[in-house]
């Protein structure tokens, strides 16, 4: 897995994100940080962690997830497309560029099922109101 950067519109996620709460080890510098992932998508993560003021910015991470529901374990590397530090949290956006082919399709089709379900949710909840007017 590749992503490159070459321009401006790379600096954001256009792929679907379909939200998560999904607890990660983030190693930057090879020091392990527990963080929390509050979206995913095939191509990256939205992550939040305490702001620490002696943590080190590093332009790739080590990743370490499972993702909720699969008991797999999954190794990457990401990219640091966006960071800013809050008020008391260090917000990232990561962009994976480097995984195995199998958490590749693990990650993509956890996105299609999550965003499947959802649709299907949202069609219930308009089409089932209808019914019953």
């Amino acid at each position: 897995m590749s992503h490159s950067s070459n321009s401006q519109h790379d600096d954001r996620r256009t792929d679907v994100r379909v939200r998560t709460e999904m607890f990660l080890n983030q190693y930057v510098r090879e020091q392990p940080y527990r963080a929390l992932a509050t979206n995913v998508s095939p191509t990256g993560l939205f992550v939040q962690k305490l702001a620490m003021p002696r943590t080190r910015h590093a332009p790739t991470v080590g990743l370490e997830f499972e993702l909720p529901g699969t008991g797999e374990i999954i190794w990457a590397r990401a990219e640091c497309r966006f960071d800013t530090v809050a008020s008391d949290f260090h917000l990232t956006g990561l962009r994976f560029i480097a995984m195995a082919q199998k958490h590749e399709r693990l990650v993509r089709d956890f996105v299609r099922e999550k965003e499947w379900l959802l649709e299907r949710m949202w069609l219930r909840l308009r089409y089932g109101s209808n019914r019953q007017n």
